[in-house]
């Protein structure tokens, strides 16, 4: 009997691999740069899985590429929005994600944003790496304060939580604004004061966004946005780059309607504003706050364990569009 025939857009980890070809052919692509996308379509012709990152767009094109066979799109993320999940299920496929593994991974790394911004660590570095440093001065790379200040939070799920509960720490007070209001007990716990999103970014010292990308999240923080902010304010994006109008937060760093900025996410992965690039109150970082070998590769199993529930006749753990099923 002849084995399910599966394409990945990446090698993955030893442990996802081990699992998914002790059960399946498997298809990797290995170069170097994510595949190009005739290379995707022509791979995925005949499989009945595909696994793949946010950066393959899986839309009518490429699924009419794969054929009737193919039974499920495992993405190795939490976020979906390169997946038409209507055509896949229009299709009978099942789309999946991969939640809830990278949440620390993630806060810890908008933490690792926010007070590399707000401390000056990428100026501090490039001055002690290239020479140029001639010893300590009183008023030499002063940064701002953590401790005390105000962290407004943009989304409240479960990363946004867990930023939260870092914050404890640091004596913050917390504010944050949801499409839903979190649980009485929640806020207790964490502290947290529910606001209008209005008066958190007008609130907030370090505005740390975790929204999913939605038709009315685009551009949530845009030239508006910035012009109600604090001109001390940081904002920090590890959710979606098109959350934040790029050009519009290029031009508040201009004006100095803002102090600094601090992504991993971007409009147009992997190009760039050029107005963020030469500026030295930004930290870009080049979509890495899950990038830990350990969540990285629960993400991958994860992903791995949906193919095999499905091609085992099962719901994966992780459907997206469970009525197909």
């Amino acid at each position: 009997m002849s084995r399910p025939k599966v394409f990945a857009t990446h090698p993955l980890f030893a442990a996802p691999r081990e699992r998914l070809e002790a059960r399946c052919e498997v298809n990797y692509w290995t170069g170097a740069e994510r595949p190009p996308r005739a290379e995707v379509v022509e791979r995925v012709s005949g499989k009945d899985a595909l696994i793949c990152l946010l950066t393959e767009k899986i839309n009518d094109e490429l699924l009419d590429a794969a054929g009737a066979g193919l039974r499920i799109v495992a993405n190795v993320a939490v976020g979906f929005d390169n997946i038409d999940v209507a055509a896949c299920t229009r299709r009978k496929i099942v789309a999946t994600n991969t939640p809830g593994v990278l949440d620390e991974t993630t806060a810890d790394f908008a933490w690792t944003l926010l007070m590399s911004v707000a401390r000056r660590i990428r100026e501090g570095e490039q001055l002690a790496r290239g020479g140029q440093w001639r010893g300590w001065n009183l008023d030499q790379l002063c940064g701002a304060d953590v401790w005390g200040k105000t962290l407004g939070l943009l989304g409240f799920g479960r990363i946004g939580r867990a930023v939260a509960r870092r914050a404890a720490g640091f004596g913050m007070r917390i504010i944050y604004s949801d499409a839903l209001r979190a649980p009485a007990d929640v806020e207790q716990r964490l502290h947290a004061e529910f606001l209008p999103r209005e008066q958190v970014i007008a609130e907030a010292d370090f505005l740390s966004v975790h929204v999913p990308l939605l038709p009315d999240t685009r551009h949530l923080l845009n030239a508006a946005a910035f012009a109600r902010m604090k001109p001390t304010a940081f904002v920090i994006n590890t959710s979606r780059g098109p959350v934040v109008d790029e050009a519009a937060l290029a031009a508040a760093l201009e004006a100095g309607q803002i102090a600094g900025a601090a992504l991993d996410v971007y409009e147009n992965e992997p190009q760039i504003h050029p107005g963020l690039l030469r500026r030295d109150n930004v930290i870009l970082a080049p979509h890495i706050a899950s990038a830990s070998v350990e969540t990285r590769t629960k993400m991958a199993l994860m992903a791995v364990d949906n193919v095999l529930a499905r091609l085992d006749g099962k719901r994966p753990p992780n459907a997206l569009n469970p009525e197909v099923l």
